[in-house]
C-alpha cells in the first residue's frame, strides 16, 4: 500500500463510519420497535415459529443468492459454525420466543420485556473484558428505570410462560451478540446472510416439530406485515445491527432495546387502539435520557 494514501483511506474509512452508524442507530431504533406491532399483524395467519422462519428463509435467500451473483466468496467452514451457533442464537431462540410471546401479550409489553437484554449484554460482556464506564452503567440503569415506568399502570398483562420465554429470548440475544464479537464472522452481508439461513433452520425444526403448520389462508393485512418484516426487519434492520455491533461498545449497539418500547406503544396507539397512560409517556422519556447517557460515552470513548 501506498504509505502517502494511507491517512486519506483512514480518514474516509472513519467518515463513512461516522455516517452509517449514526444511520444505523436510527433503523434499529425505529424499524425494529415497529416490527413488534408487524408480527402482531402476522400472527393473524402464521403460527410463531414458522412466522420466523419464512421470514428468515426468504431474506437470507434473497441476500445471499445476490451476494453469490456479485461474487461474493462462500464462509469457510469455521465461520459457516460460528454462523449457525450466533443464528440461533439471536434468530433462532431470540426471535422464535418473541413470536411466541406475542401470541399471550400484546406488541408493547413484548418491546419492554426484552428490553432486559442490554442488562444480559453487559453481564455477559464482563466475562469478555467489556466493562462498561460510569456514564454508560448510568445509562443502563436509568433506561432499565424507564422501561420499569413504562409498564406501571398498564391494563395489560403477561402470562408466565410468555414472561420466561422472553427473559430467554432476551438472554439468547446477549450472549450471542457478545459471543460472536469474539468469532471468525462472515465478512459484511455475508454475515447477515448465513445468520438468516442458519437461524431459519432452526425456526423450521422448532415449529414442523411442536405441530405447526404452515397457513392455508393469510389475510391481506398478515401478507403484509410478513413481506414488511423481510425486507424491513430482517435485511435492513439485521444488517443495520451487525454494522453496529462491529463498530459499537456493546451498550450502544443494544441500546435500541430501551428505544423499541416507547416507539413500538406509540405504534399500537395509532394503528391497533392501543391506550397508553401518563406514567408510559415519562417512562418514555426516561428511557430517551438512559440513552442520550450510553450515546455520549460511546463518543467519549472515541
Amino acid at each position: 500500500m501506498n504509505d502517502a494514501t494511507a491517512p486519506g483511506a483512514i480518514d474516509a474509512a472513519t467518515d463513512h463510519s461516522r455516517l452509517l452508524l449514526p444511520l444505523s442507530m436510527l433503523v434499529l431504533y425505529v424499524i425494529w420497535g415497529s416490527t413488534y406491532l408487524g408480527i402482531r399483524f402476522a400472527l393473524e395467519s402464521w403460527p410463531p415459529f414458522l412466522l420466523v422462519g419464512v421470514r428468515l428463509l426468504i431474506a437470507g435467500t434473497l441476500l445471499f443468492g445476490f451476494l453469490r451473483l456479485r461474487g461474493v466468496a462462500l464462509p469457510t467452514p469455521r465461520q459457516w459454525r460460528n454462523a449457525a451457533v450466533t443464528g440461533v442464537l439471536l434468530l433462532g431462540i431470540s426471535n422464535g420466543m418473541m413470536s411466541f410471546s406475542e401470541q399471550y401479550v400484546s406488541s408493547g409489553i413484548t418491546a419492554v420485556a426484552l428490553a432486559s437484554m442490554p442488562l444480559f449484554a453487559t453481564l455477559f460482556g464482563i466475562g469478555y473484558g467489556h466493562r462498561p464506564n460510569r456514564r454508560e452503567a448510568l445509562g443502563l440503569v436509568v433506561g432499565f428505570a424507564g422501561v420499569i415506568v413504562l409498564n406501571l399502570g398498564s391494563s395489560l398483562a403477561g402470562s408466565h410462560i410468555a414472561a420466561l420465554a422472553l427473559l430467554l429470548g432476551a438472554a439468547a440475544w446477549a450472549f450471542g451478540s457478545v459471543w460472536s464479537k469474539q468469532q471468525d464472522m462472515p465478512t459484511g452481508p455475508m454475515n447477515t446472510a448465513a445468520q438468516m439461513l442458519c437461524g431459519s433452520a432452526a425456526q423450521f425444526v422448532m415449529g414442523f416439530g411442536g405441530g405447526e403448520h404452515l397457513p392455508a389462508h393469510v389475510t391481506l393485512r398478515a401478507g403484509l406485515a410478513m413481506a414488511y418484516l423481510v425486507v424491513f426487519g430482517s435485511l435492513i434492520g439485521f444488517s443495520a445491527f451487525l454494522y453496529a455491533l462491529k463498530h459499537a461498545r456493546p451498550a450502544l449497539a443494544t441500546s435500541y432495546a430501551y428505544v423499541n418500547p416507547p416507539v413500538a406503544v406509540l405504534l399500537g396507539v395509532l394503528l391497533a387502539g392501543e391506550h397508553i397512560s401518563p406514567s408510559g409517556i415519562v417512562g418514555m422519556m426516561v428511557i430517551l435520557l438512559g440513552v442520550a447517557a450510553i450515546m455520549t460515552a460511546h463518543r467519549r470513548r472515541n
